[in-house]
């Protein structure tokens, strides 16, 4: 029972946090930044009870204490950026998990489960070299690879490596602003140069197959 009471309280908060239309990762980043009064990057109970009042999120004493044990995933008490992002993300379907999984193994050249400016200078360089601050030599390509990188990673505190993750959930955010399923896959493959929909043998990109984070 409980268990249901926290993830209808998470949908709830997620509902009222969450604006349609606008990228999930920057607006949780927001909203985190905002909870966090005392700048630890960490969330203690009273920090979640005074959000919930900015918000207008109205829960009661019992509700706040299933909410917070929610996030809380290591029970040390504080709530950090992971577990908030975790706990909050938007749910996706299996088929955009799916090709989320397919563009971040394409990435990782490494096969080491994080990506970094090394990866990107293999599998991504010809789309730097489209940037404008590229072209117009503001910036360099390693330069445009890092600010890509910077933009995949946790807000505020990017450490050069993007881990999967940390990958879903931008690009969770990214499948808040698209309605279509296949729009989504269709931009997910175009951008990364991903083979078509249930081609290339591998039974994880056909429909119905594989699985969620």
């Amino acid at each position: 029972m409980d268990e249901n009471r926290k993830n209808e309280l998470i949908s709830h908060m997620r509902t009222k946090i969450l604006k349609k239309g606008c990228g999930a990762l920057k607006q949780l980043g927001c909203v985190f930044r905002k909870m966090d009064i005392d700048f630890s990057k960490k969330i203690c109970f009273e920090e979640l009870q005074q959000g919930m009042r900015i918000y207008g999120i109205d829960v009661s004493e019992d509700e706040l204490k299933l909410l917070f044990d929610a996030f809380d995933k290591d029970q040390n008490q504080l709530i950090d950026f992971h577990e908030f992002m975790i706990a909050l993300r938007p749910p996706m379907p299996k088929s955009r998990v799916r090709v989320i999984d397919e563009a971040f193994d394409k990435l990782d050249v490494d096969h080491d489960g994080v990506l970094n400016v090394e990866d990107l200078k293999v599998t991504y360089s010809s789309n730097a070299r489209k940037h404008p601050k590229f072209k117009s030599g503001e910036w360099t390509e390693e330069e445009t690879l890092r600010h890509f990188l910077d933009s995949l990673d946790t807000p505020g505190s990017p450490d050069g490596q993007v881990t999967r993750e940390e990958f879903h959930n931008y690009y969770s955010g990214v499948s808040t602003t698209v309605d279509d399923d296949c729009f989504f896959d269709f931009m997910m493959r175009a951008c990364f140069g991903l083979k078509p929909k249930g081609h290339g043998g591998d039974p994880t990109t056909q429909d119905g197959a594989g699985g969620g984070t």
